[in-house]
């Protein structure tokens, strides 16, 4: 079936699934099943011949079963109703059990078991580059780890020899880019790096495989209600620096990425200004607009980027009142380049109680810190942490902040 017919399938299955019941129903043969993984609709795997899953009837050729967070599909001519009186609930076990904030990671095809033995009959497969929700762990005899998953609303178990727990996922922080040439002034601030460096780890991103994802694909995968890929990491700049247009855009397009650029509104420039690499330049209205095919523009306050005396950042003594009639003219002011403006990034990474209530009250959903760290399911949704990937760190030092190493 073509990628079409399943993005088809995902948008009306909702309405569909709601008017027909699940049945359960056994596999005749070892089955395909796609799924809405990120961006894209792909096989995730497969389910052995004779195993029971519940399926919901969406179309002539096809029925959608539950899969992670998400939504599977099978062949409905792979299917055949249960025969006799097979014990269909007990090898159901506890399906109540709610998710437990840990996912695993696949690097390979990855088998999945009906019990937490090796010599229990094979349920299926996961296939590479999955992130799975795990319900539950346990030791077995051997002293070797389990994870219990839920699939087809069924109970299933992976080793943890054969994947991984997830240790999160990175949001890579970027400000300003300049040629090493023209990097008079900026050399030795860490929140500025090179056309070349960026271009590198863009490069190695891409060889990797890795999806860059949006800041709601993040926000999916921090509330537990959306499939993503294991290789995939969310890319934001800081401040709405005109570099960024100039530099970061070309390569993120050329490569097929996004990006999200948290806007100083206040600092929108109406025209474009002559670029000068001696000084920080803002983006103006039309650069703005011509980058949109790439970046999401989210906020990054609108008059509260600044520090006081005592370089402390000012959000930090404003009143709650304040700071959220800066968040809520913020999000206004850039509603004309975004009708969903959802996400924060604090200035400077400073935060307080005030600034989490007010972020709240703004309407944001998520908020990004400067605070060193992956993103994991579960996080308190306003104070969410990053990575920079300096000009001078290598792409072995890359390689290690972010990717979810197997073991061996």
């Amino acid at each position: 079936m073509k990628k079409y017919v399943f993005l088809l399938l995902l948008c009306v299955s909702t309405f569909v699934s709601a008017a027909l019941p699940a049945r359960y129903m056994q596999t005749t043969e070892n089955a395909a099943i796609w799924a809405r993984i990120g961006d894209n609709t792909v096989t995730v795997g497969n389910v052995h011949a004779g195993q029971i899953i519940s399926v919901t009837p969406v179309a002539a050729d096809y029925y959608e079963f539950k899969f992670g967070f998400g939504t599977g599909f099978i062949d409905k001519q792979h299917l055949e109703p249960v025969q006799g009186k097979q014990r269909v609930e007990d090898s159901l076990g506890d399906l109540n059990k709610p998710l437990s904030n840990q996912n695993l990671i696949t690097w390979k095809a990855t088998p999945i078991y009906n019990a937490p033995n090796v010599g229990s009959a094979p349920f299926g497969v996961l296939a590479e580059n999955l992130r799975y929700p795990i319900i539950s762990k346990l030791k077995d005899r051997l002293n070797q780890t389990w994870y219990q998953i839920r699939i087809g609303e069924r109970l299933a178990w992976i080793s943890a020899l054969d994947a991984q727990e997830d240790t999160g996922l990175p949001v890579l922080t970027y400000h300003h880019i300049l040629r090493d040439e023209e990097n008079t002034r900026f050399r030795h601030t860490s929140t500025t790096t090179s056309v070349r460096a960026f271009s590198n780890q863009m490069t190695w991103l891409r060889d990797q495989g890795y999806a860059t994802l949006s800041m709601q694909q993040l926000e999916g995968y921090v509330r537990n209600n959306m499939n993503l890929p294991a290789k995939a990491v969310v890319i934001t700049f800081d401040d709405g620096l005109k570099s960024v247009s100039r530099y970061a855009y070309p390569v993120l397009k050329q490569y097929g990425m996004k990006a999200t650029a948290f806007i100083i509104s206040s600092r929108i420039k109406g025209r474009p200004q002559k670029w000068d690499p001696k000084s920080l330049q803002f983006m103006s209205v039309s650069e703005l607009n011509d980058i949109r095919d790439v970046f999401d523009f989210q906020s990054h306050t609108h008059f509260l980027h600044r520090v006081d005396g005592y370089k402390h950042p000012i959000l930090l003594s404003r009143s709650e009142h304040n700071i959220l009639m800066d968040f809520k003219r913020s999000r206004r002011a850039l509603a004309q380049f975004n009708s969903h403006v959802l996400y924060l990034s604090y200035p400077f990474g400073g935060y307080n109680a005030k600034a989490v209530q007010a972020a709240q009250q703004a309407g944001f959903h998520l908020a990004v810190t400067t605070v060193k760290g992956k993103v994991k399911p579960g996080d308190n949704p306003f104070l969410l942490k990053r990575l920079y990937i300096l000009r001078t760190d290598s792409l072995e030092t890359m390689s290690r902040l972010i990717s979810n190493q197997p073991r061996g």
